[in-house]
């Protein structure tokens, strides 16, 4: 398996509600930090790469959506995940 795969399945697995879990909110919010962060190291080293600035802030915006929308419906997990993620 490879790395980013690897990655990508421990955040699903420590942020998932249950086994099957994989598209809840948390999950959602944690695979899109661990990839905002990539992106954003990737821009400080390319400023000028204007698609990739189009990609991060699209991200940026989808995990804002979804950050409402928990601390909207689910203020206890809302905290939770803010804390567990430093955000």
């Amino acid at each position: 398996m490879s790395d980013l795969k690897q990655q990508r399945a421990e955040l699903v697995e420590e942020f998932q509600i249950n086994d099957k879990d994989t598209g809840s909110p948390e999950v959602q919010i944690a695979l899109l930090t661990q990839r905002i962060l990539e992106l954003t190291e990737h821009m400080k080293q390319h400023p000028k790469d204007f698609s990739t600035r189009r990609g991060l802030i699209r991200m940026v915006q989808r995990r804002k959506k979804n950050l409402r929308y928990l601390m909207n419906n689910h203020y206890e997990r809302y905290e939770k995940i803010t804390e567990e993620l430093g955000l």
